[in-house]
């Protein structure tokens, strides 16, 4: 169920927020926190962005631990050969490597300042075709969403956790990763001996929030979506679509 805001103005650089539904670039932190919190009391599917049913392997990643560390300790959790992509600095390297350098925004756009979706259908598949076999497209990679503890389920001893896309800033553009498919629950599973104290922050309207971390390589035939952002002309956006393969959940200690 999205929840709509007012859009926002003014500059961001860096990680900025988005809202699924919305097309949101940024949202100012108070209202932010109110959406989130808000997500938290979501039940209907216990998932704030819905996405196809996965058809493969969905109980090898869909409960997972529930790990008390901060982002720096995620490195130590993924398979070695994982790139994580989460930096500005360090997605450009990553889209340096699979596409060389970014569109002519402006050219894309053209003189008149609107979309034109032949000229980027054209765009997509020619970088398509360039891109295939690059080492880069089978590289394991990582990036992150925000998240917040919903639903308890009692017979999984579990939380449902809701949530949402995070865009970043670049030199490319903004950039938005993309999930191919998700499955319609994530289930968090807390240590037991924490259980109770969650529970009960949640039954006081706390938001708990989690950094969800998903892990996969890109989508072969269609690595790259290049596009426009919905509520700024001209604003260029590169969604990365991910075929993930696990889910990992932090919770700061």
């Amino acid at each position: 169920m999205p929840v709509e805001v007012a859009p926002c103005s003014h500059a961001v650089n860096g990680r900025v927020r988005i809202l699924k539904g919305t097309d949101l670039k940024s949202v100012p932190i108070p209202v932010y926190d109110r959406i989130m919190g808000q997500l938290a009391t979501v039940t209907m599917a216990g998932f704030f962005v819905v996405f196809a049913p996965l058809a493969f392997g969905e109980d090898a990643y869909v409960s997972r631990l529930l790990v008390f560390a901060n982002q720096q300790a995620l490195p130590s959790l993924l398979p070695k050969d994982t790139h994580i992509l989460h930096d500005p600095v360090a997605i450009e390297k990553y889209l340096e490597a699979l596409d060389g350098s970014p569109p002519n925004w402006r050219e894309l756009q053209g003189k008149d300042g609107a979309r034109h979706d032949e000229t980027l259908f054209a765009l997509n598949r020619e970088r398509d075709r360039l891109r295939a076999g690059r080492p880069a497209l089978s590289e394991r990679i990582t990036f992150l969403w925000d998240g917040v503890l919903s639903t308890y389920v009692q017979e999984k001893a579990s939380f449902l956790v809701a949530i949402g896309p995070e865009v970043i800033a670049t030199q490319w553009g903004l950039v938005r990763f993309k999930p191919e498919s998700l499955p319609a629950e994530l289930v968090a599973v807390p240590p037991a001996d924490l259980t109770e104290s969650l529970r009960v922050r949640l039954s006081r309207g706390e938001v708990v929030r989690v950094l969800v971390a998903m892990t996969g390589r890109l989508v072969p035939d269609e690595a790259l979506i290049y596009d426009f952002a919905h509520d700024e002309p001209g604003q260029g956006m590169v969604m990365p679509m991910v075929r993930v393969e696990r889910i990992d959940y932090l919770m700061p200690p």
